[in-house]
Protein backbone atom coordinates (compact mmCIF):
# COMPACT_ATOMS: atom_id res chain seq x y z
CA UNK A 1 0.00 0.00 0.00
CA UNK A 2 1.66 3.46 -0.87
CA UNK A 3 0.82 6.61 0.46
CA UNK A 4 -1.81 7.81 -1.84
CA UNK A 5 -3.76 4.64 -1.37
CA UNK A 6 -3.29 5.36 2.87
CA UNK A 7 -4.73 9.17 1.66
CA UNK A 8 -7.84 7.81 0.17
CA UNK A 9 -8.06 5.50 3.15
CA UNK A 10 -7.57 8.42 5.44
CA UNK A 11 -10.08 11.01 3.82
CA UNK A 12 -12.64 8.41 3.03
CA UNK A 13 -12.86 7.70 7.18
CA UNK A 14 -12.48 11.36 7.21
CA UNK A 15 -15.30 12.12 5.02
CA UNK A 16 -17.63 9.18 6.57
CA UNK A 17 -17.01 10.49 10.01
CA UNK A 18 -18.43 13.96 9.33
CA UNK A 19 -21.42 13.17 6.57
CA UNK A 20 -22.71 9.81 7.80
CA UNK A 21 -22.73 6.31 7.39
CA UNK A 22 -20.26 4.81 5.49
CA UNK A 23 -18.38 1.38 4.92
CA UNK A 24 -15.33 0.95 2.95
CA UNK A 25 -13.92 -1.92 1.59
CA UNK A 26 -9.97 -2.29 0.58
CA UNK A 27 -8.06 -4.54 -1.74
CA UNK A 28 -5.23 -6.64 -0.19
CA UNK A 29 -1.91 -7.60 -1.44
CA UNK A 30 -3.18 -10.24 -3.86
CA UNK A 31 -6.31 -7.71 -5.60
CA UNK A 32 -8.52 -9.55 -3.58
CA UNK A 33 -11.26 -6.98 -1.85
CA UNK A 34 -11.25 -8.22 1.99
CA UNK A 35 -13.89 -6.22 4.26
CA UNK A 36 -10.82 -4.93 6.99
CA UNK A 37 -11.60 -4.29 10.59
CA UNK A 38 -13.91 -1.14 11.21
CA UNK A 39 -14.49 1.51 14.41
CA UNK A 40 -17.98 2.72 15.05
CA UNK A 41 -16.94 6.30 15.67
CA UNK A 42 -19.66 9.25 16.27
CA UNK A 43 -20.69 11.26 13.55
CA UNK A 44 -18.98 14.56 14.27
CA UNK A 45 -21.67 16.97 12.02
CA UNK A 46 -25.34 16.59 11.78
CA UNK A 47 -28.23 18.58 9.50
CA UNK A 48 -31.70 18.69 10.09
CA UNK A 49 -34.41 20.76 8.65
CA UNK A 50 -38.00 21.83 10.13
CA UNK A 51 -40.64 22.78 7.75
CA UNK A 52 -42.65 25.52 8.22
CA UNK A 53 -45.13 24.30 10.50
CA UNK A 54 -48.74 25.84 9.79
CA UNK A 55 -50.18 29.06 7.67
CA UNK A 56 -52.77 29.35 10.73
CA UNK A 57 -52.54 32.47 12.57
CA UNK A 58 -54.31 30.01 15.59
CA UNK A 59 -51.00 27.63 15.19
CA UNK A 60 -48.61 27.37 18.37
CA UNK A 61 -46.01 25.30 17.98
CA UNK A 62 -42.97 24.10 20.21
CA UNK A 63 -39.37 22.84 19.29
CA UNK A 64 -37.46 20.49 21.38
CA UNK A 65 -33.73 19.78 20.42
CA UNK A 66 -32.00 16.68 22.07
CA UNK A 67 -28.60 14.75 21.74
CA UNK A 68 -28.25 11.36 23.36
CA UNK A 69 -24.89 11.66 25.14
CA UNK A 70 -22.84 9.17 23.22
CA UNK A 71 -19.52 7.95 24.08
CA UNK A 72 -16.38 8.90 22.36
CA UNK A 73 -17.64 12.44 21.60
CA UNK A 74 -15.04 15.09 23.06
CA UNK A 75 -15.91 17.95 25.28
CA UNK A 76 -16.54 20.16 22.33
CA UNK A 77 -19.63 21.27 20.22
CA UNK A 78 -22.00 23.49 19.16
CA UNK A 79 -25.71 23.48 17.83
CA UNK A 80 -27.22 26.03 16.06
CA UNK A 81 -30.66 26.21 14.95
CA UNK A 82 -31.54 29.39 12.75
CA UNK A 83 -34.95 30.49 10.05
CA UNK A 84 -34.56 29.55 6.70
CA UNK A 85 -35.91 32.80 4.17
CA UNK A 86 -39.29 31.18 3.51
CA UNK A 87 -40.03 31.94 -0.55
CA UNK A 88 -43.17 32.38 -2.44
CA UNK A 89 -46.12 29.70 -2.95
CA UNK A 90 -45.53 30.27 -6.66
CA UNK A 91 -41.66 29.90 -6.24
CA UNK A 92 -40.56 33.97 -5.96
CA UNK A 93 -36.93 34.38 -5.22
CA UNK A 94 -36.94 37.95 -5.62
CA UNK A 95 -37.87 39.53 -2.65
CA UNK A 96 -41.98 39.09 -2.65
CA UNK A 97 -43.33 36.65 0.30
CA UNK A 98 -39.82 36.31 2.03
CA UNK A 99 -40.45 36.17 6.03
CA UNK A 100 -37.10 35.88 8.05
CA UNK A 101 -36.75 36.17 11.99
CA UNK A 102 -33.40 36.56 13.46
CA UNK A 103 -33.42 35.70 16.80
CA UNK A 104 -33.08 31.51 17.11
CA UNK A 105 -35.75 29.18 18.01
CA UNK A 106 -33.37 27.86 20.95
CA UNK A 107 -30.41 26.82 21.87
CA UNK A 108 -29.50 23.41 22.62
CA UNK A 109 -28.11 22.41 26.16
CA UNK A 110 -25.75 19.79 27.25
CA UNK A 111 -26.72 16.25 25.29
CA UNK A 112 -28.17 14.65 27.62
CA UNK A 113 -30.81 17.49 28.37
CA UNK A 114 -33.84 18.52 26.24
CA UNK A 115 -34.25 22.14 25.74
CA UNK A 116 -37.77 23.57 23.71
CA UNK A 117 -38.56 27.13 22.41
CA UNK A 118 -42.23 28.18 21.23
CA UNK A 119 -43.03 30.28 18.34
CA UNK A 120 -47.04 31.21 17.29
CA UNK A 121 -49.06 32.33 14.13
CA UNK A 122 -48.85 31.78 10.79
CA UNK A 123 -45.76 33.21 9.54
CA UNK A 124 -43.42 31.10 11.43
CA UNK A 125 -40.59 30.02 8.49
CA UNK A 126 -38.82 26.96 8.03
CA UNK A 127 -35.68 25.92 10.36
CA UNK A 128 -32.16 24.74 8.95
CA UNK A 129 -29.99 23.16 12.01
CA UNK A 130 -26.49 21.67 12.06
CA UNK A 131 -24.47 20.59 15.04
CA UNK A 132 -21.44 19.75 15.77
CA UNK A 133 -18.92 17.71 17.74
CA UNK A 134 -20.52 16.12 21.25
CA UNK A 135 -24.35 17.33 19.68
CA UNK A 136 -24.21 15.56 16.52
CA UNK A 137 -24.43 11.83 17.57
CA UNK A 138 -28.09 11.00 17.54
CA UNK A 139 -29.41 14.57 17.20
CA UNK A 140 -33.37 14.58 17.04
CA UNK A 141 -35.37 17.80 16.69
CA UNK A 142 -39.28 17.82 16.91
CA UNK A 143 -41.81 20.31 15.48
CA UNK A 144 -44.85 19.88 17.34
CA UNK A 145 -47.77 22.56 16.24
CA UNK A 146 -51.51 22.52 17.88
CA UNK A 147 -54.17 24.49 15.43
CA UNK A 148 -57.34 25.41 17.62
CA UNK A 149 -59.77 25.38 14.84
CA UNK A 150 -60.34 25.33 10.92
CA UNK A 151 -58.70 23.33 8.16
CA UNK A 152 -55.63 21.00 10.12
CA UNK A 153 -57.51 21.67 13.47
CA UNK A 154 -55.43 19.27 15.76
CA UNK A 155 -52.44 18.07 16.92
CA UNK A 156 -49.25 18.01 14.55
CA UNK A 157 -46.07 16.87 14.79
CA UNK A 158 -42.62 15.70 12.60
CA UNK A 159 -39.27 15.05 13.32
CA UNK A 160 -36.93 17.00 11.49
CA UNK A 161 -35.36 15.43 9.04
CA UNK A 162 -31.65 15.14 7.61
CA UNK A 163 -31.03 15.95 3.52
CA UNK A 164 -31.44 13.82 0.62
CA UNK A 165 -31.67 13.21 -2.58
CA UNK A 166 -35.38 11.14 -3.07
CA UNK A 167 -38.28 10.94 -1.15
CA UNK A 168 -41.62 8.86 -1.44
CA UNK A 169 -44.77 9.57 -0.19
CA UNK A 170 -47.49 7.57 -0.39
CA UNK A 171 -50.87 8.47 1.39
CA UNK A 172 -51.05 12.21 0.10
CA UNK A 173 -54.11 13.51 -1.56
CA UNK A 174 -55.71 15.43 -4.23
CA UNK A 175 -59.29 15.28 -2.92
CA UNK A 176 -61.72 18.13 -2.63
CA UNK A 177 -61.56 18.12 0.83
CA UNK A 178 -58.18 17.69 1.66
CA UNK A 179 -55.26 20.46 1.25
CA UNK A 180 -51.74 19.20 0.81
CA UNK A 181 -47.92 20.95 0.39
CA UNK A 182 -45.06 19.08 0.05
CA UNK A 183 -42.16 21.45 1.64
CA UNK A 184 -38.99 21.49 0.19
CA UNK A 185 -36.05 22.84 2.01
CA UNK A 186 -32.67 23.60 1.05
CA UNK A 187 -29.91 23.82 3.60
CA UNK A 188 -27.12 24.58 0.94
CA UNK A 189 -25.57 27.55 -0.54
CA UNK A 190 -26.70 26.57 -3.91
CA UNK A 191 -30.03 25.88 -5.63
CA UNK A 192 -31.24 23.03 -5.79
CA UNK A 193 -33.33 21.96 -8.85
CA UNK A 194 -36.59 18.84 -7.63
CA UNK A 195 -38.90 17.21 -9.57
CA UNK A 196 -42.11 16.16 -8.52
CA UNK A 197 -44.25 13.18 -9.60
CA UNK A 198 -47.40 12.07 -8.87
CA UNK A 199 -48.52 8.52 -9.40
CA UNK A 200 -52.48 7.61 -8.65
CA UNK A 201 -54.65 4.56 -8.72
CA UNK A 202 -53.97 4.55 -13.15
CA UNK A 203 -50.38 5.12 -12.86
CA UNK A 204 -48.34 8.59 -13.58
CA UNK A 205 -50.02 11.99 -13.72
CA UNK A 206 -48.99 14.16 -16.45
CA UNK A 207 -47.77 17.18 -14.82
CA UNK A 208 -44.89 19.71 -16.48
CA UNK A 209 -45.65 22.27 -13.54
CA UNK A 210 -43.87 19.86 -10.72
CA UNK A 211 -40.46 19.49 -13.23
CA UNK A 212 -37.71 21.64 -12.71
CA UNK A 213 -38.26 23.51 -9.73
CA UNK A 214 -35.85 25.88 -7.87
CA UNK A 215 -35.30 26.09 -4.74
CA UNK A 216 -33.12 28.70 -3.31
CA UNK A 217 -30.16 29.06 -1.03
CA UNK A 218 -31.07 28.66 2.90
CA UNK A 219 -34.66 28.70 2.05
CA UNK A 220 -37.89 26.44 1.75
CA UNK A 221 -41.00 26.12 -1.21
CA UNK A 222 -43.74 24.87 0.04
CA UNK A 223 -45.69 23.52 -3.03
CA UNK A 224 -49.07 22.97 -3.33
CA UNK A 225 -50.23 19.78 -5.08
CA UNK A 226 -53.24 20.77 -6.44
CA UNK A 227 -51.49 23.37 -8.20
CA UNK A 228 -49.63 20.62 -9.94
CA UNK A 229 -52.60 18.69 -11.70
CA UNK A 230 -56.40 19.67 -12.18
CA UNK A 231 -57.07 15.41 -11.25
CA UNK A 232 -58.89 15.38 -8.31
CA UNK A 233 -57.73 11.55 -6.31
CA UNK A 234 -57.62 10.39 -2.97
CA UNK A 235 -54.98 8.49 -2.80
CA UNK A 236 -51.40 9.45 -4.26
CA UNK A 237 -47.61 8.64 -4.59
CA UNK A 238 -45.52 11.82 -4.66
CA UNK A 239 -41.77 11.02 -5.66
CA UNK A 240 -39.69 13.82 -4.63
CA UNK A 241 -36.49 13.49 -7.36
CA UNK A 242 -33.53 16.13 -6.48
CA UNK A 243 -31.67 17.05 -9.80
CA UNK A 244 -29.36 18.78 -8.65
CA UNK A 245 -28.13 19.85 -4.63
CA UNK A 246 -30.53 18.13 -1.86
CA UNK A 247 -33.41 19.36 0.39
CA UNK A 248 -35.47 17.90 3.58
CA UNK A 249 -38.88 16.84 2.25
CA UNK A 250 -42.21 16.13 4.29
CA UNK A 251 -45.80 16.39 3.21
CA UNK A 252 -48.38 18.54 5.49
CA UNK A 253 -51.74 17.24 4.77
CA UNK A 254 -54.49 18.87 5.75
CA UNK A 255 -58.33 17.94 6.04
CA UNK A 256 -61.61 19.92 5.86
CA UNK A 257 -62.82 17.91 8.47
CA UNK A 258 -60.52 15.29 9.38
CA UNK A 259 -58.22 17.84 11.11
CA UNK A 260 -54.28 17.34 9.81
CA UNK A 261 -50.88 15.93 10.44
CA UNK A 262 -47.38 15.82 8.61
CA UNK A 263 -46.92 12.39 6.31
CA UNK A 264 -43.15 11.86 6.55
CA UNK A 265 -41.34 9.81 4.16
CA UNK A 266 -41.77 6.22 3.50
CA UNK A 267 -38.38 3.99 3.85
CA UNK A 268 -36.73 3.28 0.55
CA UNK A 269 -38.50 0.77 -1.72
CA UNK A 270 -37.94 -2.64 -0.23
CA UNK A 271 -40.06 -6.23 -0.31
CA UNK A 272 -40.78 -6.32 3.08
CA UNK A 273 -42.17 -3.40 5.16
CA UNK A 274 -42.90 -2.43 8.85
CA UNK A 275 -45.82 -0.20 9.99
CA UNK A 276 -45.38 0.56 13.58
CA UNK A 277 -47.52 1.68 16.43
CA UNK A 278 -50.99 1.50 14.93
CA UNK A 279 -53.16 3.39 18.06
CA UNK A 280 -55.13 0.73 20.08
CA UNK A 281 -58.17 3.25 19.47
CA UNK A 282 -57.95 3.87 16.06
CA UNK A 283 -61.52 3.95 14.50
CA UNK A 284 -60.36 4.01 10.54
CA UNK A 285 -56.82 2.52 9.13
CA UNK A 286 -55.95 3.26 5.50
CA UNK A 287 -53.05 1.28 3.98
CA UNK A 288 -51.59 3.10 0.27
CA UNK A 289 -48.70 1.12 -1.03
CA UNK A 290 -46.52 1.98 -4.53
CA UNK A 291 -44.56 0.11 -6.51
CA UNK A 292 -42.04 2.08 -8.55
CA UNK A 293 -40.76 -0.90 -10.56
CA UNK A 294 -42.18 -2.78 -13.70
CA UNK A 295 -43.63 -5.66 -11.71
CA UNK A 296 -46.57 -6.17 -9.71
CA UNK A 297 -46.24 -6.73 -5.73
CA UNK A 298 -48.10 -9.20 -4.54
CA UNK A 299 -47.93 -8.94 -0.49
CA UNK A 300 -49.37 -10.72 2.62
CA UNK A 301 -50.99 -8.30 5.29
CA UNK A 302 -50.54 -9.14 9.08
CA UNK A 303 -51.21 -7.40 12.32
CA UNK A 304 -48.36 -7.69 14.50
CA UNK A 305 -50.73 -7.54 18.29
CA UNK A 306 -49.81 -8.27 21.65
CA UNK A 307 -50.88 -11.96 21.65
CA UNK A 308 -48.90 -12.58 17.86
CA UNK A 309 -49.46 -12.37 14.27
CA UNK A 310 -52.95 -11.58 12.84
CA UNK A 311 -54.32 -11.82 9.46
CA UNK A 312 -57.25 -9.05 8.97
CA UNK A 313 -60.66 -10.73 7.53
CA UNK A 314 -61.24 -9.91 4.10
CA UNK A 315 -57.67 -7.96 3.79
CA UNK A 316 -55.13 -11.16 4.14
CA UNK A 317 -53.14 -10.18 0.81
CA UNK A 318 -53.14 -7.00 -1.23
CA UNK A 319 -52.06 -6.67 -5.07
CA UNK A 320 -50.05 -3.29 -6.17
CA UNK A 321 -49.70 -3.00 -10.19
CA UNK A 322 -46.55 -1.86 -10.94
CA UNK A 323 -46.22 2.05 -11.10
CA UNK A 324 -50.15 3.01 -9.79
CA UNK A 325 -50.93 3.90 -6.27
CA UNK A 326 -53.39 1.00 -4.38
CA UNK A 327 -55.59 2.01 -1.32
CA UNK A 328 -57.53 -0.05 0.92
CA UNK A 329 -59.75 0.74 3.67
CA UNK A 330 -58.93 -1.58 7.10
CA UNK A 331 -61.22 -0.28 9.23
CA UNK A 332 -60.60 -0.48 12.89
CA UNK A 333 -58.28 -2.98 12.82
CA UNK A 334 -56.51 -2.88 15.97
CA UNK A 335 -59.82 -3.34 17.90
CA UNK A 336 -58.65 -2.37 21.13
CA UNK A 337 -55.12 -3.48 20.68
CA UNK A 338 -52.59 -2.25 20.40
CA UNK A 339 -50.51 -3.20 16.58
CA UNK A 340 -48.68 -2.96 13.68
CA UNK A 341 -48.89 -3.76 10.29
CA UNK A 342 -46.46 -6.01 8.74
CA UNK A 343 -45.86 -6.46 4.84
CA UNK A 344 -44.20 -9.17 3.68
CA UNK A 345 -44.15 -10.65 -0.36
CA UNK A 346 -46.24 -13.78 -0.94
CA UNK A 347 -44.08 -14.91 -3.43
CA UNK A 348 -41.87 -12.93 -6.18
CA UNK A 349 -39.70 -9.66 -3.76
CA UNK A 350 -41.01 -6.10 -5.64
CA UNK A 351 -39.73 -2.66 -3.62
CA UNK A 352 -42.89 -1.58 -2.71
CA UNK A 353 -43.66 1.89 -0.21
CA UNK A 354 -46.33 2.28 1.50
CA UNK A 355 -48.38 4.78 4.43
CA UNK A 356 -51.17 4.60 6.85
CA UNK A 357 -53.66 6.91 7.55
CA UNK A 358 -55.13 6.77 11.33
CA UNK A 359 -57.89 7.91 12.20
CA UNK A 360 -59.19 8.24 16.06
CA UNK A 361 -62.72 9.56 17.03
CA UNK A 362 -66.04 10.15 15.80
CA UNK A 363 -68.31 12.37 13.95
CA UNK A 364 -67.08 15.89 13.96
CA UNK A 365 -64.88 14.77 16.51
CA UNK A 366 -61.80 13.00 14.19
CA UNK A 367 -58.53 13.53 13.99
CA UNK A 368 -56.27 11.75 11.90
CA UNK A 369 -52.12 10.96 11.49
CA UNK A 370 -49.91 9.20 9.42
CA UNK A 371 -47.35 6.24 9.90
CA UNK A 372 -44.94 5.69 6.90
CA UNK A 373 -43.25 2.37 6.82
CA UNK A 374 -39.81 2.96 8.17
CA UNK A 375 -36.42 1.09 8.83
CA UNK A 376 -35.66 -0.17 11.86
CA UNK A 377 -34.03 1.14 15.36
CA UNK A 378 -31.05 -0.17 15.08
CA UNK A 379 -28.40 0.62 17.39
CA UNK A 380 -30.35 3.60 18.75
CA UNK A 381 -33.17 6.08 17.91
CA UNK A 382 -34.92 8.77 19.92
CA UNK A 383 -37.94 10.48 19.92
CA UNK A 384 -38.52 14.23 21.78
CA UNK A 385 -41.35 16.38 23.10
CA UNK A 386 -42.93 13.29 25.26
CA UNK A 387 -44.87 14.67 28.39
CA UNK A 388 -45.39 12.66 30.94
CA UNK A 389 -49.48 12.05 29.86
CA UNK A 390 -50.00 11.61 26.94
CA UNK A 391 -47.29 9.98 25.13
CA UNK A 392 -47.01 6.18 24.25
CA UNK A 393 -43.83 4.01 23.06
CA UNK A 394 -44.97 0.95 20.76
CA UNK A 395 -42.43 -1.63 19.83
CA UNK A 396 -42.64 -4.69 17.55
CA UNK A 397 -40.17 -7.50 16.97
CA UNK A 398 -41.77 -9.03 13.56
CA UNK A 399 -39.56 -11.99 13.10
CA UNK A 400 -37.50 -12.46 16.60
CA UNK A 401 -38.12 -12.24 20.27
CA UNK A 402 -35.94 -9.26 21.04
CA UNK A 403 -34.76 -7.22 24.38
CA UNK A 404 -34.91 -3.49 24.38
CA UNK A 405 -33.60 -0.70 26.17
CA UNK A 406 -35.78 2.43 27.29
CA UNK A 407 -34.04 5.47 28.77
CA UNK A 408 -36.53 8.75 30.15
CA UNK A 409 -33.84 11.67 29.44
CA UNK A 410 -33.55 14.39 32.06
CA UNK A 411 -36.47 16.71 31.85
CA UNK A 412 -35.88 20.28 29.55
CA UNK A 413 -36.87 22.21 33.46
CA UNK A 414 -35.39 19.46 35.93
CA UNK A 415 -35.78 16.05 36.58
CA UNK A 416 -32.94 13.31 36.64
CA UNK A 417 -33.15 10.14 34.08
CA UNK A 418 -34.13 6.54 34.17
CA UNK A 419 -34.52 3.62 32.53
CA UNK A 420 -35.97 0.16 31.66
CA UNK A 421 -35.53 -2.93 29.98
CA UNK A 422 -38.22 -4.76 28.17
CA UNK A 423 -38.93 -8.29 26.45
CA UNK A 424 -40.62 -8.08 22.58
CA UNK A 425 -41.84 -11.35 22.26
CA UNK A 426 -41.61 -12.78 18.09
CA UNK A 427 -44.32 -11.45 15.93
CA UNK A 428 -46.09 -8.69 18.78
CA UNK A 429 -46.21 -4.86 19.18
CA UNK A 430 -46.69 -3.79 22.98
CA UNK A 431 -47.39 -0.33 23.76
CA UNK A 432 -44.52 -0.74 26.49
CA UNK A 433 -44.64 1.12 29.80
CA UNK A 434 -41.97 3.93 29.14
CA UNK A 435 -40.27 5.31 32.10
CA UNK A 436 -40.83 8.89 33.09
CA UNK A 437 -37.88 10.65 34.85
CA UNK A 438 -37.99 11.32 38.23
CA UNK A 439 -39.18 14.27 39.50
CA UNK A 440 -39.86 15.39 36.28
CA UNK A 441 -39.98 19.32 35.34
CA UNK A 442 -41.28 20.21 31.20
CA UNK A 443 -40.56 17.52 28.39
CA UNK A 444 -38.31 15.05 27.90
CA UNK A 445 -36.57 12.15 25.25
CA UNK A 446 -37.14 8.67 25.15
CA UNK A 447 -34.49 6.75 23.81
CA UNK A 448 -34.50 3.30 22.51
CA UNK A 449 -32.07 0.64 22.35
CA UNK A 450 -31.81 -2.82 21.38
CA UNK A 451 -29.60 -4.83 23.76
CA UNK A 452 -29.95 -8.54 22.05
CA UNK A 453 -32.74 -10.76 20.23
CA UNK A 454 -34.36 -9.89 16.14
CA UNK A 455 -34.80 -6.04 15.33
CA UNK A 456 -37.01 -3.89 16.34
CA UNK A 457 -39.65 -0.96 15.38
CA UNK A 458 -40.91 1.51 17.48
CA UNK A 459 -43.00 4.47 17.10
CA UNK A 460 -44.13 7.22 19.67
CA UNK A 461 -48.08 8.87 19.81
CA UNK A 462 -48.64 12.14 21.34
CA UNK A 463 -51.66 12.52 22.21
CA UNK A 464 -53.87 16.01 23.53
CA UNK A 465 -57.57 16.39 23.58
CA UNK A 466 -58.82 19.66 23.29
CA UNK A 467 -62.93 20.26 23.14
CA UNK A 468 -63.51 16.87 22.85
CA UNK A 469 -61.43 16.40 19.62
CA UNK A 470 -58.73 13.27 19.66
CA UNK A 471 -55.67 15.54 18.50
CA UNK A 472 -52.58 13.20 17.82
CA UNK A 473 -49.58 12.76 15.96
CA UNK A 474 -47.22 9.64 15.24
CA UNK A 475 -43.43 9.69 15.05
CA UNK A 476 -41.35 6.28 13.63
CA UNK A 477 -38.12 5.64 15.13
CA UNK A 478 -35.53 4.48 12.81
CA UNK A 479 -31.93 4.44 13.74
CA UNK A 480 -30.20 7.89 14.01
CA UNK A 481 -26.97 7.16 12.32
CA UNK A 482 -25.08 8.86 15.19
CA UNK A 483 -21.90 6.50 14.38
CA UNK A 484 -20.48 5.75 11.22
CA UNK A 485 -17.83 2.23 10.79
CA UNK A 486 -14.55 3.40 9.78
CA UNK A 487 -11.89 0.87 8.68
CA UNK A 488 -8.82 0.40 11.06
CA UNK A 489 -5.22 0.51 9.45
CA UNK A 490 -3.76 -2.80 9.55
CA UNK A 491 -0.40 -2.13 8.68
CA UNK A 492 2.60 -0.24 10.00
CA UNK A 493 2.26 3.55 9.07
CA UNK A 494 6.30 3.26 9.67
CA UNK A 495 6.81 0.82 7.24
CA UNK A 496 4.54 2.50 4.73
CA UNK A 497 6.72 6.14 5.06
CA UNK A 498 9.91 4.28 4.18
Amino acid sequence: MNRTTLSLIAGTAALAAVTGFATLSTPDATGTDTAKAAAELPVERTSLMCPAPSISDLAETSYTSFTPVTKGTGGQGKAELRSATEQSADGDSGGKGKKKTEKPVLTPKEPGTPVTGDTSGGDTPAILGTAEGKFAPGWALQETTEVAAGIGRGLQGVNCTAPDTEFWFPGASTAADRTDYVHLTNPDDSAAVVDIELYGKDGAIDSSVGEGITVQPHSSEPVLLSTLTDEKQENLTVHVNVRSGRVGAAVQALDDRLGGDWLAASTDPTPSLVLPGVPKDATAVRLVAFTPGDSDADLKVRLASPSGAITPAGNETLHVKAGMTTAVDLGDITRGEAGSLILTPTDQSVPVVAALRVVRGKGADQETAFIPATAPVGTRATAADNSAKGTTLSLVAPTRAAKVKVTASAGSDGGTAVSKTFTIKAGTTENVDAPVPSGLKGTYALTVEPLSGGPVYAARTLAATEDGVPGFTIQTLPDDRGTVAVPEADQDLGVLQK
